[in-house]
Order: C-alpha cells, then sequence, then structure tokens
C-alpha cells in the first residue's frame, strides 16, 4: 500500500508544468499586462498575431514601454486563477492515490487472524483544468503601422507591445484625444461633487483640469516637433524643448519645409498660438502669475503685470485645433519630401 502512495506522490511531484489555458476575447484578442509594479498597464493582444507575430524573447508595453520576455506578461488575475487550478488538481491526484491506497489495503486484509481496518475521508474524483475566462472587450483598436501586430487599450498606447515601435503620429492624435475626454468629462465631475456638497472641490478640480489639458496640447505638440524635425545637415540638433518656443520652431520648420506656422495659421490664430503658448509657460513656472517676459513674448494686452492669468475650455479648444492644423501639414510637407 505505502508503496504505491510514494511512487504515486513521487510522480506528481517529477510533474514539470500544468497547464492552464486561457481564453480570448469575442473579438479574438486575450489580456496580457505589465510587469513593472509601477505600471501594471492592461492591454489585449490579437490571439493570433501572438502567435504568429510576437516573440519570446521580447514584448513591449503600450504605456511605458518597458521589454521582457512573452512569459512575463500574464496578469495577476491569470496567475492566480492558474495557481488555485492547479492547486485544486494536485489535491485531487493526491486524495485519488491515497483512496487507491486504503482501498488496496482493506482488499488485502479481508483474511488473516489479524484484520487492520483503513480507510479514507475522501471520494475518488477527477479535477478538470478549466480555461481561465477573457475580461470584456476593450474599444480602442490598435494596428501597428510598422509591424502590423493588432491590440486593443484602455486609454492611450505610446508603443506597440509587438515590436516596441513608437508612432509619432499616433502619439500626438493619442494624446489630443485625451484632452478631449478630459474636456467632456468636466460637467459629470464638477456634478459629481456639487452633488457631495463640495463647491470648493468642484471649482478647483475644474479648473485644474483645464490648465493641465493646455499644458497637455502643448507637450503633444512639442513632442511630436522634436521627433519630426531633422535639421538640415550642417547644423546642430535642436536643442530639447525647443518647439515649445513659437518663433524657433516656425523659423525651424521654414529652413526645412520652406513653410511655417505662420503660412498655415490666420494672423489672428498666429497671435493666439504665441499666447496660449506663453500661458502654458507662466502655469508651468510662475504658476500663472502675469510677469514682464510674459508681456513681452505674448503681446497679450489683456492682462496686466501681477494678474493670474485665466484659461478657459475655450482656449483649449482653440489650441487643440490650431496646433492639429500645424501638425497636419507637417505630415503632409514631409511625406512629400520623404523626411518621414
Amino acid at each position: 500500500m505505502f508503496k504505491n502512495i510514494i511512487e504515486g506522490i513521487e510522480k506528481i511531484s517529477k510533474q514539470q508544468s500544468i497547464l492552464v489555458p486561457i481564453n480570448a476575447d469575442n473579438d479574438g484578442y486575450i489580456d496580457k499586462e505589465c510587469p513593472v509594479n509601477d505600471c501594471l498597464f492592461s492591454f489585449k493582444v490579437n490571439e493570433t498575431d501572438w502567435s504568429n507575430l510576437f516573440k519570446d524573447e521580447a514584448v513591449y508595453c503600450p504605456q511605458c514601454g518597458h521589454a521582457a520576455p512573452s512569459k512575463c506578461w500574464w496578469t495577476r488575475e491569470q496567475v492566480e486563477e492558474a495557481k488555485r487550478q492547479a492547486l485544486n488538481l494536485i489535491k485531487s491526484q493526491i486524495g485519488n492515490i491515497l483512496f487507491e491506497g486504503a482501498r488496496e489495503a482493506q482488499n488485502r486484509n479481508r483474511t488473516g487472524f489479524i484484520k487492520l481496518k483503513i480507510q479514507y475521508c475522501g471520494t475518488n474524483s477527477r479535477y478538470i483544468i478549466m480555461p481561465i475566462s477573457a475580461q470584456e472587450e476593450m474599444e480602442q483598436k490598435v494596428t501597428c503601422d510598422k509591424c502590423n501586430a493588432r491590440f486593443s487599450v484602455v486609454g492611450i498606447a505610446f508603443f506597440c507591445p509587438c515590436c516596441g515601435h513608437n508612432s509619432i503620429e499616433k502619439m500626438f492624435d493619442n494624446s489630443l484625444n485625451k484632452v478631449t475626454n478630459k474636456l467632456n468629462s468636466l460637467q459629470a465631475i464638477q456634478k459629481i461633487l456639487l452633488d457631495s456638497g463640495q463647491r470648493d472641490a468642484a471649482a478647483i478640480t475644474c479648473q485644474s483640469i483645464v490648465e493641465t489639458s493646455l499644458s497637455d496640447c502643448v507637450t503633444a505638440f512639442q513632442y511630436f516637433c522634436d521627433k519630426k524635425y531633422k535639421a538640415p545637415e550642417g547644423e546642430k540638433k535642436v536643442p530639447a524643448n525647443s518647439f515649445q518656443r513659437i518663433e524657433f520652431g516656425n523659423t525651424a520648420w521654414k529652413k526645412v519645409l520652406g513653410q511655417g506656422y505662420d503660412n498655415w495659421l490666420g494672423a489672428e490664430e498666429y497671435k493666439e498660438l504665441r499666447i496660449l503658448f506663453q500661458k502654458r509657460h507662466l502655469l508651468q513656472h510662475s504658476n500663472g502669475i502675469v510677469d514682464v517676459r510674459y508681456l513681452e513674448k505674448s503681446g497679450d494686452t489683456n492682462n496686466n503685470l501681477g494678474q493670474r492669468i485665466v484659461v478657459t475650455v475655450s482656449d483649449v479648444e482653440n489650441l487643440a485645433t490650431m496646433i492639429k492644423k500645424i501638425v497636419t501639414n507637417i505630415r503632409q510637407l514631409t511625406e512629400k519630401a520623404g523626411n518621414t
């Protein structure tokens, strides 16, 4: 009896792995999660592409860009469910060994002067591993413009999980979509805070969302230009954050494309563009308090020294419209020139 039990336990201990299948969702995507504790970004990849396009050596987080082997991207829920099922399977296997051992011993001791009764308080059962269910589908589907891998996310994706490609165009578009979503959420956020009696919090939060949205627009535009701009041969590389300065960017693009912001925008738009970029600078560096430098660089005649600037939803929407117009022209002209 005990020999068979020991052999059975040893056989279980030598199992190299227990396979727990993972189901794809209704769109054919499987769940993944960034292994970096400070990120843990959840996303999905097309199941077919995971088998045919993704490499075992490295998968990339769409949010932070972290690279790790393909075996590192299980979600926490998948890992816990796999552990639970594996443990139940092992318990079932051990239980069956003990059940059979007890039954065998009982059969052997039916005759003889001394009878030993051995009983196992359990059942002879077979545990079946079930596939792990997929989380609900994610609405935003993305196809990498470099390797054609398909994946889906909630929010913004900066990197392709298959090849790590960072699409400047997609990143810019996603950043502005984020701004639009923030502005569209203003009324709902305000209502929630007001309904809970938090009038001050409602005003401060909504003001902060609008002001940070202005900053998001400038940051997205600056990043796009930094990555897209290629200095003429013989010129030094453009210093970081140079495209936060409107005059610099206007001149720089004219050198390589023959046109600049003042060619793509009307006179009033170009004037407003300068003011809004300078407002963002004030918010970042002096909490929005007007100083002499701001008045000189912006040409703003509606604010006086020492005042705090006001940023409205219309300001952010107008800035988004203007930088979209500029980016569209840059895209078209760089494609024509083959400077992609």
